[in-house]
Order: C-alpha cells, then sequence, then structure tokens
C-alpha cells in the first residue's frame, strides 16, 4: 500500500481510476496526453514544493540553486533543440506559450489549424474572443 493510499484512500481511488482510464485510451488534446514516467517524476518532486519567481540567478526567494540548475538545463536544452540563440522555458500558462509560438512563428493574417472546442481544441487556437482569433484567420 502507498502512502497516499493509506492517508486518503479516496483520493487514491479516483487517481487509480484515472490512471486506468488513460492506459485504456488514446487522448488526442496534446496537453492531455500520457506524460512519461520521468516526466510524471519531475513534476511530482520536491521541486514543486518551491516558488522560483524571477530568472536563474535574479530570483526573489532565497534557496532556489537547485531549481536554477534544472531551468538552466531546459533552457540551454531548448536553445540546442530549436537552434536558438535565446530561449525562456517560464510560460505562465498554456494560452501564453501558444501566443509566444504564434508571434514567433506566423504573421497575422495568416491562417492557423485548430479544433473545434468540442473536439479537443482550445481557446488559443482561433477562437474569436481570443487574441488568436483576432490576429489569424
Amino acid at each position: 500500500m502507498n502512502f497516499l493510499q493509506s492517508q486518503d484512500p479516496e483520493v487514491w481511488s479516483a487517481i487509480d481510476a484515472e490512471v486506468h482510464r488513460q492506459q485504456d485510451g488514446l487522448e488526442m488534446i496534446a496537453s492531455e496526453n500520457y506524460t512519461s514516467p520521468a516526466v510524471m517524476q519531475a513534476v511530482g518532486s520536491v521541486l514543486t514544493n518551491k516558488y522560483a519567481e524571477g530568472y536563474p540567478g535574479k530570483r526573489y526567494y532565497g534557496g532556489c540553486e537547485h531549481v536554477d540548475v534544472v531551468e538552466d538545463l531546459a533552457r540551454e536544452r531548448a536553445k540546442q533543440l530549436f537552434g536558438a540563440e535565446f530561449a525562456n522555458v517560464q510560460p505562465h500558462s498554456g494560452s501564453q506559450a501558444n501566443t509566444a509560438v504564434y508571434v514567433a512563428a506566423i504573421q497575422p493574417g495568416d491562417t492557423v489549424l485548430g479544433l473545434d472546442l468540442a473536439h479537443g481544441g482550445h481557446l488559443t487556437h482561433g477562437m474569436r474572443l481570443n487574441i488568436s482569433g483576432q490576429l489569424y484567420n
């Protein structure tokens, strides 16, 4: 029996049921796709206990030296992957991350293929109430 199961069997049961639901299906929404065990281990680590506002070496709170190492690694890997001189791996939200990609990769008036919300789309995929639907077709 694991710690969560013994401390809160109802929450554990719901999480266990979700594990089985994900294992038995195929999510077509990228942000809901099955996460690798390595990613699950990283996001479920003690790093979730640390508030790290600011940038590596220039944080607003102390005790961020290990978080800085992880962020520096992520930034260097992103620069290498995309052949970029600079990279920022700190999106506030998926919406802001999507907007950053749009601004970097396409021009206003360009056409963007997006799914309807009912079929797995997102508000940032061209909905008129979002900036993406106002700047892009």
